[in-house]
């Protein structure tokens, strides 16, 4: 008994500093893929790659059904796999007479880099630069669990006007998320990454539109209201009570993307789903 107990805590510290030193395999699920695999999907799904070439890239476009747009909206995605498994933006929002991009983030897809916050937000802040100069204004960003830590990141730091932002699934600050997840570890201690979401959009006035799924597996619908209530300017919630962390209805006949580009973008009311 008396060894067990000696045992107990060393294993205990063996865990805690496993976590530490490698959370980013708990955190980041990329799918790496070879350049060309990456440019021939992206053909067969008619997207442009952009801002140039597979050796260049940021992500895809996919521009409107209509050939027009009353803007850009830029998909930051989830944790997992890449931006040319979030098709389901495009042909909702393509719909709606937006373009949409759907970023990649280094070291995902065919994307050289190293994954992390720092490296996230700071690629995302040039991507919205060089679509701003490339489509103008306005843009919207839209970011979906993961992804929402680098829409907020990036909202704090870039000096392009954001139109309007979208958040599915997201939450308050990573630290209380991974408490959540791991409440057996001082878990919001040894988070390196932090994602404070609540800080940074704490001085953006735009309207935010947020997605809540009712039976979040992965997210406590707790932490999403931590955020909504803490967003500063116009904000409108949507929760589909059914749904969990990965099957909100994505579908592009879903009337709620409407609504959301409607209340981010209110001179687009008018507009007729094509």
């Amino acid at each position: 008994m008396k060894k067990l107990m000696i045992r107990l805590p060393i294993f205990y510290l063996i865990i805690v500093c496993g976590m530490y030193f490698f959370q980013d395999f708990f955190i980041y699920h990329p799918n790496r893929t070879n350049p060309e695999t990456i440019a021939q999907l992206a053909q067969n799904k008619n997207l442009r790659i952009w801002p140039d070439t597979i050796d260049t890239y940021r992500g895809f476009v996919s521009e409107s059904k209509s050939g027009k747009s009353s803007g850009t909206i830029i998909v930051f995605h989830g944790n997992a796999g890449n931006a040319l498994n979030r098709l389901y933006y495009t042909t909702a929002l393509n719909r709606l007479d937006y373009r949409v991009l759907l970023a990649e983030y280094p070291g995902y897809g065919a994307r050289p880099g190293k994954t992390g916050e720092t490296q996230f937000t700071t690629d995302a802040v040039e991507t919205i630069h060089l679509v701003s100069k490339e489509f103008g204004l306005p843009i919207f960003l839209l970011g979906e669990s993961l992804g929402c830590g680098v829409v907020c990141a990036a909202v704090a730091q870039t000096n392009v006007p954001i139109q309007g932002v979208a958040l599915i699934t997201p939450w308050d600050t990573l630290p209380n998320l991974a408490q959540d997840q791991y409440w057996f570890l001082p878990a919001r201690w040894i988070v390196k990454d932090r994602y404070d979401n609540v800080a940074n959009l704490a001085n953006y006035q735009g309207p935010v539109a947020v997605i809540q799924a009712g039976q979040d597996e992965i997210i406590p619908n707790r932490l999403t209201g931590r955020l909504y209530e803490a967003l500063p300017g116009p904000k409108r919630l949507w929760t589909f009570a059914a749904a969990g962390h990965n099957s909100w209805p994505s579908g592009s006949d879903e009337p709620w993307w409407a609504e959301m580009m409607h209340f981010l973008q209110p001179s687009t009311a008018g507009h007729m789903v094509k």
